[in-house]
């Protein structure tokens, strides 16, 4: 299916999100979508898969103009989006998440239902068990899961967004072999938001670069990293450095000795790490792995089976959340809307949340603190905006700006999560110069490459078990051996 995008316009207040955009997708191909965080990418996608309407401009399928305004009108249509986090129903198994909603309504149940699961599972080598609870699949399972069910419902075009994020190289491998099918062989349009330039190198056809919601640029691949960088930002980037942590006499911030952590589907035993402060230590492993766990303890979100955990001396076994944060704990998840902030707020009423301590809020000082952060933390939006009209990476600039400028120990769940390259090295710089006074780190990422770049050491967590390297450092230590570790192989640590 060709998509023509004409003239599309769309503004959120002062922000113009999407500037008379246009463009044409082709069908049999893969097209990359790129743009620092804000330059409209997001908005551009939500109005082709429904999620919003364009304030001007028309859309066309094969010459034919359409007009949606819902996803489910853009799924009759045949534009289907996978989002970043898969969109199912967590009391479900897997089958039933499948049929949910279109599918059902179309008759499709039981034996068939399942049936259909099973031959596009067999086509594109995906792992699904259909009884399988959906909370007990992993993000990459929940993908296969979302993809099948959107080939089921029939779409032409499919827009993927961010699909990379928390899977494994295993996955990645299968899900970049399904999509490059489903375009060659059935002429579908794919569409890949990501930030991960190795990945739109090593999957697309094409790119489509925006900048502050301009459409600057197309490029046929193949092309380097570092001429898509130069199409993104305007200029080349230079590679990122981390100054060593200085460690000699720093004192023990966190220490954990020989604990136990449950969940439903995980326990994490005989857990102990001692993090000094003004050291990083960075998590790795697969999602539900255990690093999430430790997160959380470290945070007073989760309690200890077993085991003791101390902050600056202080036993803080059993503690709340709240005397964790007392304690100078200071904990940034990966869900940036659904625990970092709160959707609905203006980001002076986020301030105000953090700073205002008396039983009368003083809204004028509240609007004064939050245009300074504004300024101070180069977050695009005002004072008066919800905080989910904002980018994701706008969105993750508030959150530093919500963070104490000194606490005693940093536990951050995937920090540069969904941000372009320029973004994820500018919060690197603030967590960098709190770690410079004294503040300890403790952080998850999936990206190997920033655990390597920025981790004094590294825990990887496979199936509850941990290994640690220490000493990381970006000449000894390679994203392939990371990788293994990850995958359980713990007999290949290199001191």
């Amino acid at each position: 299916m060709n998509i023509e995008l004409r003239h599309i316009e769309k503004r959120f207040g002062a922000v113009h999100a999407n500037n008379d955009i246009n463009i044409t997708f082709k069908g049999g191909r893969i097209y990359g979508i790129l743009g620092e965080n804000g330059a409209g990418k997001s908005t551009l996608m939500k109005i082709l898969s429904g999620y919003q309407p364009a304030d001007e401009g028309e859309i066309r399928f094969d010459g034919q103009l359409v007009d949606y305004r819902t996803p489910q009108a853009a799924l009759r249509a045949g534009v289907g989006m996978l989002q970043q986090d898969p969109l199912d129903v967590g009391a479900f198994s897997a089958l039933e998440n499948f049929i949910f909603g279109p599918l059902s309504a179309r008759g499709l149940r039981g034996k068939a239902a399942q049936a259909e699961l099973a031959r596009v599972c067999e086509r594109f080598g995906f792992e699904i068990d259909p009884e399988l609870p959906i909370t007990q699949v992993s993000i990459g399972g929940r993908q296969q899961l979302e993809i099948a069910r959107l080939l089921a419902l029939g779409v032409k075009a499919l827009i993927l967004d961010e699909p990379t994020t928390g899977i494994s190289a295993e996955q990645k491998q299968t899900l970049f072999d399904a999509l490059k099918q489903l375009a060659r062989e059935d002429g579908m349009t794919v569409l890949l938001v990501s930030h991960k330039l190795e990945d739109v190198i090593a999957l697309c056809d094409e790119v489509a670069v925006l900048r502050a919601g301009k459409l600057v640029g197309a490029q046929v691949l193949p092309a380097t990293t570092r001429q898509l960088v130069e199409m993104m930002f305007g200029q080349a980037l230079s590679p990122a450095e981390r100054p060593r942590s200085d460690l000699s006499g720093a004192s023990p911030a966190l220490k954990i000795v020989h604990a136990t952590l449950r969940s439903k589907r995980l326990t994490v035993e005989a857990l102990s790490l001692t993090l000094r402060a003004g050291e990083i230590v960075g998590l790795a492993g697969l999602d539900g792995s255990g690093q999430e766990l430790l997160l959380r303890a470290c945070a007073g979100l989760v309690r200890l089976s077993s085991g003791q955990i101390w902050l600056n001396g202080l036993d803080m076994t059993g503690e709340s959340y709240r005397q964790f944060l007392a304690a100078g704990v200071a904990f940034a998840a990966a869900g940036r809307l659904e625990e970092g902030l709160v959707a609905g707020l203006t980001l002076t009423e986020h301030i105000a949340l953090s700073t205002e301590t008396g039983a009368v809020v003083s809204w004028e000082r509240a609007r004064a603190l939050t245009a300074q952060l504004l300024e101070r933390y180069n977050v695009r939006g005002q004072p008066e905006s919800q905080i989910q009209q904002l980018s994701g990476g706008n969105q993750q600039r508030m959150l530093m700006a919500l963070t104490p400028e000194q606490p005693t120990l940093l536990v951050l769940e995937q920090p540069t999560r969904g941000l372009d390259v320029d973004s994820a090295r500018w919060i690197w710089q603030q967590l960098l110069e709190r770690r410079d006074k004294g503040a300890a780190v403790l952080f998850a990422s999936p990206d190997l490459e920033e655990l390597v770049t920025y981790s004094d050491r590294i825990l990887v967590f496979y199936a509850g078990k941990s290994t640690e390297i220490a000493d990381v450092h970006p000449q000894r230590t390679s994203v392939e051996m990371l990788g293994r570790l990850i995958g359980g192989h713990f007999d290949e640590v290199t001191a």
